[in-house]
């Protein structure tokens, strides 16, 4: 037990720059108050002393504003930073070295008995004020988002954002091959898709992977008709460079349309 309340103390060293020594933490922190009053408390509700559990669980509430069931299984090093208005309901499982800020809620979504509440696994961190609802499952190394509200189980390593919770995966081999697409384009907006609405960004993605599928499909055949003894050099797509326009007559003209119309004029005179 002690052990345990070491690690505790010690974890806050880790998380929270605002921590000046043990005696301070022990004695200002209510997130760690929380944490000692429900190791006691679930302590007893574990050997049948559910009542007098649930006592020390109100009293921990009263004095720290975080309400933790005892009937709560919570691993080690177990943070809860500023603390106020966190709540954790009975059938909730926290792994290890997870972080919870204020406003966090752990809770159900029915009245049914049984498991009703969610299970993080381990180095889950939860922002401020969001709602984790349900028997649902939380993978290890899960981000979520300060206010999101997560319905669904998250796999390990992703980030969940928004109102429904969304998630939002890390850049994988899909975003790479867009973005190198996007280059052989000269497509230098691709960078700022992340701040387009859903739909544009989703249209942008789909036109760069269509892009992808004929450009292979281009590479291919062109080595097949090498193999066949024809003589071609390499396609590539051009490098077209970001678009420019030049001020004539104060018109915007595009440099490629201005010289094909000069090509026009020549053979119209010829």
């Amino acid at each position: 037990m002690f052990e345990r309340i070491r690690e505790d103390i010690d974890c806050v060293f880790e998380r929270d720059p605002a921590a000046r020594n043990a005696f301070d933490v022990l004695t200002t922190y209510p997130g760690i108050h929380a944490v000692l009053m429900h190791r006691w408390s679930h302590w007893l509700w574990t050997h049948g002393l559910k009542w007098l559990a649930r006592v020390f669980s109100n009293i921990a509430r009263l004095y720290t504003g975080i309400e933790i069931h005892p009937g709560a299984t919570i691993g080690r090093r177990f943070f809860i930073d500023h603390g106020m208005g966190v709540v954790i309901g009975e059938t909730t499982e926290i792994g290890d070295d997870c972080t919870l800020y204020h406003g966090v809620t752990l809770g159900g979504t029915s009245w049914d008995k049984g498991k009703r509440h969610p299970t993080l696994h381990n180095n889950v961190v939860i922002g401020a004020g969001a709602k984790v609802l349900g028997p649902i499952v939380i993978e290890d190394d899960v981000r979520i988002g300060s206010n999101a509200v997560v319905l669904k189980s998250v796999a390990r390593g992703m980030s969940v954002v928004g109102v429904p919770g969304r998630l939002v995966r890390p850049p994988g081999e899909r975003d790479a091959r867009r973005q190198a697409i996007a280059r052989k384009l000269g497509f230098d907006a691709y960078g700022a898709t992340s701040d387009m609405p859903d739909p544009v960004a989703n249209a942008v993605n789909g036109i760069l992977d269509h892009i992808h599928v004929m450009d292979e499909r281009l590479e291919d055949m062109c080595r097949n008709l090498k193999d066949l003894g024809a003589e071609i050099g390499d396609v590539n797509l051009p490098d077209l460079g970001p678009c420019t326009l030049q001020h004539v007559d104060d018109r915007e003209i595009d440099p490629a349309v201005e010289a094909a119309d000069d090509a026009d004029q020549q053979q119209g005179g010829s």
